[in-house]
This record gives structure tokens, sequence and C-alpha cells, in this order.
């Protein structure tokens, strides 16, 4: 019986003919924050969707508390308490911010909490409350990031899958993002954090593993990562 919240064992996903991951194994502990670092096309994205119930492993099993999900479409996995701040932010652009978050709780019937939960999300994100009747597509680059990852919490999921929160933003916002998720780990949240941006996600997380065409390479502490010099190397631009 596996104690990790998040478990894959040798998971291979294709895409078509194409072999996207080749027998990934990783796990995520109750209460960490573990990224996936690698360059783009390693298979960081291919990994989410798989453990969402977007994509189905051919080989191999994903489990969640225990329980098998590698199988399950995503509105199932989604319904076991994995929520999703995707790639791309796919937020309702004709929606406001307020209905946005909303959607987060559509499976949810208790109002209060949904009520104290859209506060949370406010505090975490104070410009959203700014804009909360405005429509998100609208809001810039960043806050539609913030959107998401609110959305995304209003689901009150066990496990929140980030993939490339910093895609596309500016400096600024991207330290503002990390603290973000710093600061909802620290109120209990277990978080698996794909990123390009290594040298940001190896500062926030515990662990971390490095992906290279489908495969994982790499895996440790973070701090220990940060120091590696392989990993300094070819993500952290240092020759």
């Amino acid at each position: 019986m596996s104690s990790h919240m998040l478990e894959l064992q040798n998971v291979h996903s294709f895409y078509g003919h194409i072999h996207a991951l080749k027998g990934v194994s990783l796990h995520v502990d109750q209460g960490e924050i573990v990224t996936l670092i690698g360059s783009n096309g390693a298979g960081k994205s291919t990994t989410i969707r798989t453990i969402s119930g977007l994509l189905h492993p051919r080989r191999g099993t994903v489990t969640l508390e225990g329980q098998s999900i590698g199988g399950l479409p995503a509105h199932q996995v989604a319904g076991l308490g994995v929520g999703q701040a995707p790639e791309g932010r796919w937020i309702f652009p004709k929606l406001t911010v307020a209905e946005n978050l909303e959607m987060g709780a559509f499976s949810r019937k208790d109002s209060d909490g949904i009520q104290d939960d859209r506060e949370y999300a406010f505090s975490l994100f104070p410009r959203l409350k700014e804009r909360v009747n405005q429509q998100g597509g609208t809001l810039s680059g960043g806050e539609q990031q913030m959107l998401a990852i609110g959305r995304a919490l209003m689901a009150r999921p066990r496990l929140l899958l980030l993939d490339e929160p910093s895609m596309g933003l500016a400096p600024m916002l991207v330290e503002l993002i990390f603290e973000t998720v710093a600061n909802i780990n620290r109120q209990g949240m277990t978080i698996l954090l794909v990123e390009q941006n290594a040298l940001m996600a190896l500062q926030v997380a515990h662990r971390g593993y490095v992906l290279q065409t489908g495969e994982i390479v790499l895996g440790g502490d973070a701090k220990e990562l940060q120091t590696n010099e392989q990993v300094r190397k070819a993500y952290l631009g240092e020759e």
C-alpha cells in the first residue's frame, strides 16, 4: 500500500505514435511542493495530462492515495480531488472573474464554504477582487494566471497541479506567482509544479525531478538539485 499522495510507477504515455513518457516514476507526499523541470518537449505537460486523466498511460500505474486513477476520465480524477491550473491559463473569457471562480466550485453544494474560498482567493490575489465584475478575457496575462489558480483552488483539491504558471509573465509577476504558490502550500496544499523556470521552481519546491525526453534523469532534494552541476549547466543557464 503506497503511503504517497500521488505516485507514478513506470508510466508510458503516447501521443498517437509518439512515445512521450518512457517509464516515468515519481511521487508526491502530503504537504509537499514537488517540481518537475526540463526543457520544452521533455514530457512535462504530458505528465500532467496523464495524471489529470486527459491522457491514459499505455503502461504503468498512476495512484492517488493508493487508488488507481490511470484509466479514469478527467472529470472523475477531478472529482477525487486533483485540481489543475492548466498551461495557457484556460479561463472563460466571456465570464466575469466572479463567475470564473464559481465555475471552479461547480461540483460543490456548500454555499458558505464556497463564499469562504472565494474570499481566500481574493486574499491571495487582491487584484482579482478589484476586477471581480470584469470579463476574464479583459484581464492581463498575470491576472488570468491568478484567476486560473484561484479557480483551481475553488474546488478544494487535495492535490494541485500547476502547469507552467510563470509562462509568458513579467519577472515581477513571476515572483508574485511563486510567492503565492509557497503561501498556498503553507496553508497545507500539496502541489506538483511543472515549470520551465527551473531556478524559481527549485527555490519554492521541497523536491524536484528532472525530465529529459520522457525519462526522469535526476531526482532529489530541491536544494541539492540547485547545486547539481548538470542541472546548473542545463537549466540554470550557467556555463
